[in-house]
């Protein structure tokens, strides 16, 4: 499999529901060698103190939703545009191109074997099939999503409400070209990982 989305550079679409595990999966293949550029970590650099978004987020929401600290007041921009439609897409509209372009230019710097790209709504964007070369889907039954995200201080309810707004988890499946298992321990998913690596440096080619 030539790689075809980014100029030569082999990418992995990584992605799954909330609490699927994203983060664990994406640490192991980084650990292994794989460059890793995600979106979730550039949404929080570009929303810190001093980020690229945050004239636009102050303009478009106003000064209210920038902190003292001067990073965006992720908890209220987070209430705010749940549930808000019209909110959501006004930051998306900032956030998205901004993130998109910064992970152009970090996977054309990459210098790992393959790319590892962690979207977490790669499935809902409707245009990932342009953007990577795979698809690889981490999955975790609905009650162990729940009980990790528990321990990040989010209730249950809230979690459910978030996951009711992503697509569900048999149409990412469906789009999937890979998938991990991630109801099991963590050493079940670094075996699952370990296996996906030796495919992806094949299909990166020399």
């Amino acid at each position: 499999m030539a790689p075809g989305a980014h100029r030569g550079k082999f990418v992995v679409g990584l992605t799954g529901g909330i609490g699927s595990g994203k983060s664990a999966a994406a640490a192991e293949f980084g650990r292994l060698g794989a460059t890793v550029v995600d979106t979730d970590v550039i949404a929080h650099e570009l929303t810190s103190p001093g980020g690229a978004a945050l004239g636009e987020i102050q303009q478009a929401f106003g000064a209210g939703f920038i902190a003292e600290s001067g990073a965006m007041d992720r908890r209220k921009m987070r209430e705010h545009v749940f549930g808000n439609p019209a909110a959501r897409r006004l930051l998306e509209g900032i956030l998205h191109p901004l993130i998109r372009d910064e992970s152009d230019r970090r996977i054309a710097g990459a210098t790992g074997p393959y790319v590892v790209h962690v979207i977490p709504l790669l499935v809902e964007s409707g245009q990932y099939r342009k953007r990577v070369d795979r698809v690889l889907v981490v999955d975790a039954p609905e009650a162990e999503q729940v009980a990790r995200v528990r321990e990040r201080g989010l209730s249950d309810e809230a979690t459910r409400a978030i996951m009711r707004s992503q697509v569900p988890r048999a149409e990412r499946l469906a789009a999937a070209d890979d998938v991990i298992d991630n109801g099991g321990t963590l050493a079940d998913l670094r075996a699952q990982v370990g296996a996906l690596h030796e495919k992806y440096l094949q299909f990166a080619g020399p």
